[in-house]
């Protein structure tokens, strides 16, 4: 579908740089890479729970006596894998890359706080075999996914960029909004992905909404098997609230 990309060149979005931060602070389990001590310096993943700070640098309060704790003290580097959907490989991901150090002093209050504030029933960071690591960014690979209309899909964002970028604020309101037009107005989401195309959709299932615009998964009959392709939908004007 050339046609698609000729409309989707023009559809208005986050830049890559806030689309990532804005997906790291709205997600809570990433995958952790580590420098495993255990298996001769081979990487090994772990899933964990992240929250993030005013630069977009993740914060993860981890045991000492986790492996992936023991890997870090030793080889600070490590990689961060977040993604909108870790069971459909078409959807958002990134992945922060860049070294981990713990956190100390005031910088301990003000990350324990910001933790807390994602996570209030993590009392475990105050138990004596917990602190909170931060990974610094030395670069941040961002994939929009795979079957997109979009021909740049991927980049990798230099750590200045990422973090400069800003969180979208219409963000934090995405599921709720989603879910809703999912379950009660499919057929009018269909209509709307229609006019902005302007071709025939079988269906469309909206994914997350932003201030600028939403993104669905949307059905051709043209396509071969029905595969669905990941579309953007700009709205007229930016979003300024969630009504």
């Amino acid at each position: 579908f050339l046609f698609l990309r000729v409309v989707q060149r023009k559809a208005v979005k986050l830049s890559h740089a806030d689309e990532a931060r804005t997906l790291l602070a709205n997600k809570e389990i990433g995958f952790l890479s580590t420098i495993s001590q255990k298996y001769e310096g081979f990487p090994v993943p772990s899933t964990i729970e992240f929250a993030s700070d005013s630069n977009g640098q993740p914060l993860l309060a981890v045991s000492s006596l986790s492996p992936h704790t023991k890997n870090m003290e030793c080889n600070p580097k490590c990689s961060l894998l977040v993604a909108r959907d870790p069971l459909d490989k078409s959807d958002t991901s990134i992945t922060v890359v860049g070294e981990a150090s713990y956190v100390s002093g005031e910088d301990w209050k003000e990350a324990r706080e910001v933790y807390l504030k994602k996570y209030p029933h993590a009392f475990w960071v105050d138990f004596g075999d917990f602190k909170i690591a931060k990974i610094k960014p030395k670069t941040v690979r961002f994939v929009s996914g795979l079957k997109t209309g979009h021909a740049d899909f991927s980049t990798d964002l230099s750590s200045d960029n990422f973090q400069s970028a800003k969180v979208d604020p219409i963000s934090q309101f995405s599921t709720p909004i989603s879910s809703h037009m999912n379950k009660d107005h499919s057929a009018d989401t269909q209509a709307i992905v229609e006019h902005v195309v302007g071709v025939k959709v079988d269906h469309a299932f909206m994914l997350d909404v932003d201030s600028l615009g939403f993104y669905v998964k949307a059905t051709f009959q043209a396509a071969i098997q029905g595969t669905p392709t990941k579309l953007r939908i700009p709205f007229p004007r930016a979003a300024q609230d969630r009504k």
